[in-house]
């Protein structure tokens, strides 16, 4: 199976069993993205270096508006799609397995996880998977430490405060926060 495909795959598929081709794809995904992720994160690089370890690690081109301050990990990277003027800080971690979707003008604060896999309830399948897409639309912003859990959308213009945990949809315009996120009030644009 080749990215394309598991990227296919991935957006129509509801479960993913412990025992299929579609779960050995993941750890083959994962090994690449451990030896791109280790190259970014362990030494100096520029902007530039960045955006093409960055566009190694997506299998996408990179606009040369996007910013990035190490460390950065992922489980997979080639499925997530940043539009521009993106700014993502240190220490974010994204299992974009399913999907991550990033809008333009979006800034990512410090230690942001952004989940897009929950494991079978049932314990005899735990390892097993449900896959649920991120997005992201433009010009949000999420603060320090929060975690965007699957299937979640964040619509443009949204903040989400420092910490929270983001378990629903995000409407235009919210400020959110806390754990669960609840909306605190809308931004009035002038």
């Amino acid at each position: 199976m080749n990215n394309k495909e598991f990227i296919e795959k991935m957006n129509k598929i509801e479960y993913i069993d412990e025992n299929s081709i579609l779960y050995e794809k993941f750890h083959s995904l994962s090994e690449e993205a451990r030896k791109i992720t280790m190259e970014l994160n362990n030494k100096y690089h520029t902007q530039d270096e960045i955006r093409e370890l960055f566009s190694q690690l997506t299998d996408k081109k990179i606009d040369n508006s996007f910013k990035l301050f190490p460390p950065f990990y992922t489980e997979c990277g080639i499925n997530i799609t940043l539009g521009k003027n993106v700014f993502i800080n240190a220490c974010c971690k994204f299992q974009d397995q399913a999907g991550i979707e990033i809008g333009d003008n979006v800034l990512i604060g410090h230690s942001v996880v952004i989940a897009t896999l929950n494991h079978d309830f049932n314990p005899n399948k735990r390892a097993s998977m449900i896959p649920k897409k991120v997005k992201i639309g433009s010009s949000v912003w999420i603060g320090s430490n929060s975690t965007i859990l699957p299937g979640v959308t964040i619509n443009d213009g949204a903040i989400i405060g420092a910490g929270s945990v983001v378990v629903k949809d995000v409407p235009k315009n919210a400020v959110v926060a806390g754990n669960p996120a609840k909306i605190i009030k809308y931004i009035e644009k002038e």
